[in-house]
């Protein structure tokens, strides 16, 4: 469990009240505007920040933030426009299009024009989701390259070819170079990030302009299939002090136990056990801190039917006894 994602961005939207999204646009070194406002409307049902850097002519970089189940944005359905995301922390997901859905998990990026997602809603099942966003108008950049890219040769029209293609979408599994790319982007202090942005981005043009997409790298499933999924979270999830077998699930959701297994972890990122066990434990972590039930009561409330068993779970989750975890917590709060 990534309890220490959830505390940073926690921490880094403290700030911002609930049920609504702090939306900031940077502009370019030659106090150019991405004139966000008219371009893209963003909308989310907890809380989030979108930090948007025009970076070079057509080419913006966005740090997303959100503790949230899910965001909506909107933007022009631009075939020549080039979208990259990388996922930091948490998952994400959305429908493309074409009505397949794809997710993402931490270190995965995707990769397609601006018509598949120009009017979607990106779910994060975790409920947290930390990443970037890089927009990239190839039209313009057929126009003159950024920097020191100016002086190489790199095909805008064979980029086109392997990422804007209509309903196409190219999606990269975690690995050392694109990790090496975004990773120093997220920590950087405020009058460093610009310099950066401009560096990492030439560098991804590179790296893209070289890279043969694998469309094997992430599966890709139907929407209807992601949302039945969804639907059965929602059940297993809503009450903790009741236990559904793959079999019971099966049966009343009319999808085979094969499916239903390998679709909930491309969706949630783990297998249905090992994901309820942390949810549980999540929840029980959550009442520790804000309530004075009894250890026992905890246990119960989130589905152990002895104070034992939930000992050991939780420890094997939060790395740390029940009992400990609230002392922690109190004396934090003094």
């Amino acid at each position: 469990m990534r309890n220490e994602d959830i505390c940073r961005i926690a921490q880094a939207l403290k700030e911002i009240p609930e049920h609504s999204l702090e939306l900031k646009e940077y502009p370019g070194p030659n106090r150019e505007s991405g004139r966000l406002a008219r371009t893209l409307s963003v909308s989310a049902d907890g809380k989030g920040r979108v930090s948007v850097y025009q970076v070079y002519p057509g080419i913006r970089l966005s740090l997303l933030c959100f503790l949230s189940e899910q965001a909506a944005f909107r933007h022009p359905a631009s075939p020549a426009v080039l979208e990259v995301g990388h996922c930091r922390a948490g998952r994400v997901g959305w429908n493309m299009k074409n009505g397949t859905s794809v997710y993402l998990g931490s270190g995965d990026l995707s990769c397609h024009s601006a018509v598949c997602c120009a009017d979607s809603v990106m779910t994060y099942p975790m409920k947290y989701y930390e990443g970037i966003s890089v927009s990239m108008n190839l039209e313009t950049l057929a126009d003159r390259l950024p920097g020191v890219l100016s002086d190489t040769v790199i095909d805008i029209r064979k980029l086109r070819e392997a990422y804007c293609e209509p309903q196409k979408s190219v999606f990269i599994s975690t690995c050392p170079e694109t990790e090496g790319i975004f990773l120093p982007l997220y920590d950087l202090p405020e009058a460093l990030r610009l310099p950066y942005f401009q560096l990492k981005i030439q560098e991804l043009l590179l790296f893209l302009g070289r890279y043969v997409p694998d469309q094997k790298a992430v599966t890709k499933y139907h929407s209807e299939q992601t949302e039945l999924i969804r639907q059965i979270h929602d059940q297993l999830t809503k009450d903790l002090s009741r236990r559904f077998t793959i079999e019971e699930l099966s049966r009343q959701y009319l999808i085979n136990t094969s499916s239903l297994k390998e679709v909930f972890k491309a969706v949630y990122g783990l297998p249905i056990a090992s994901y309820m066990k942390e949810y549980r434990i999540r929840e029980a972590m959550r009442l520790l801190r804000e309530t004075d039930e009894s250890i026992s009561s905890v246990a119960a409330l989130v589905g152990y039917e002895t104070q034992g068993k939930f000992t050991k779970a939780f420890r094997d989750v939060a790395q740390v006894l029940p009992s400990e975890y609230r002392k922690q917590c109190r004396q934090a709060s003094r």
